[in-house]
């Protein structure tokens, strides 16, 4: 698939409709948000969508800045809002998360343009811009953000590829909080990438390591796992957190694998690169 037919920095209005029946996501994000942002603060959303983010922060705001490069949806938050307590409390700004600075100030930055792997959405490059222009322009220091931290995990599996007997060995999406009848793993996951998103990082997501297959199969897809922890909460020693779906990828060449068996995997890209970046180099150790 061609860039053309990835998402990219745009994303179909109705995917930001459907993202509002994700509870776990809505929940998620309204506690860290009314966690993370104190009475009277300033919030700035970039990538801001429906506003529904936005809307959790005026709860406690006094100013919301929301920044949304789509017309459309520019257009459809600020009618959202306008039915929504609070909502006068946001500015929605047609502008581009990349170029766009507050007029003063934040406490807290909102951004989620999150996509299993960190590819085909700009998170951690428009963050990245950010907090460059933020700190050239205001000085330290840096507001919170929201999400805090994102975690990255690969795990060795094995997915039936037969669709009333028709194969194809796709990528393919999965719920985070439910089982896939479909889906038999090999092996743990393991944490090949993680970011804090209030301190330095690369754009690349890198990685070579070892996978330990714990159960005979046949290795034929690898399963990716992104944890996006939304707050850290000290005082009680927990977080809050959201999964991206699972990214279920077919490998080109399978591996008939043992349990204690060691493969080597490796790969090269970019957060924000389209899913075809991914191609990941399988060795049997």
């Amino acid at each position: 698939m061609s860039d053309s037919g990835e998402l990219g920095q745009f994303i179909p209005i109705h995917y930001h409709y459907a993202m509002l029946y994700d509870d776990v996501r809505m929940d998620g994000f309204n506690t860290a948000i009314n966690y993370a942002v104190k009475d009277g603060a300033k919030v700035l959303e970039l990538g801001s969508g429906t506003g529904v983010l936005s809307f959790f922060a005026a709860q406690k705001a006094s100013k919301v800045y929301s920044v949304e490069m789509n017309k459309d949806l520019v257009n459809e938050s600020r009618r959202f809002l306008s039915f929504n307590t609070n909502g006068d409390k946001v500015e929605v700004i047609h502008g581009d998360a990349f170029e766009y600075l507050p007029p003063e100030p934040v406490d807290v930055v909102i951004c989620e343009m999150l996509h299993v792997g960190l590819l085909r959405e700009k998170q951690l490059a428009v963050i990245d811009s950010f907090k460059r222009r933020y700190l050239k322009h205001f000085g330290g220091p840096l507001p919170a953000f929201i999400p805090e931290a994102t975690i990255q995990a690969v795990q060795p599996i094995n997915h039936f590829y037969d669709f009333e007997g028709f194969y194809a060995p796709v990528i393919l999406f999965q719920h985070p909080y439910a089982i896939d009848t479909r889906t038999t793993e090999l092996g743990e996951p393991v944490i090949y990438h993680q970011v804090q998103y209030g301190q330095n990082f690369a754009l690349s997501c890198d990685w070579s390591g070892v996978l330990t297959v714990d159960t005979e199969g046949t290795l034929n897809a690898l399963r990716f796992a992104t944890k996006n922890v939304l707050a850290i909460i000290p005082e009680e020693q927990s977080s809050i957190s959201w999964h991206n779906q699972y990214m279920v990828l077919p490998l080109e060449k399978e591996l008939e694998v043992v349990p204690g068996q060691k493969v080597a995997v490796s790969w090269e890209y970019n957060a924000g690169d389209p899913l075809t970046a991914l191609r990941p180099v399988i060795v049997d150790l």
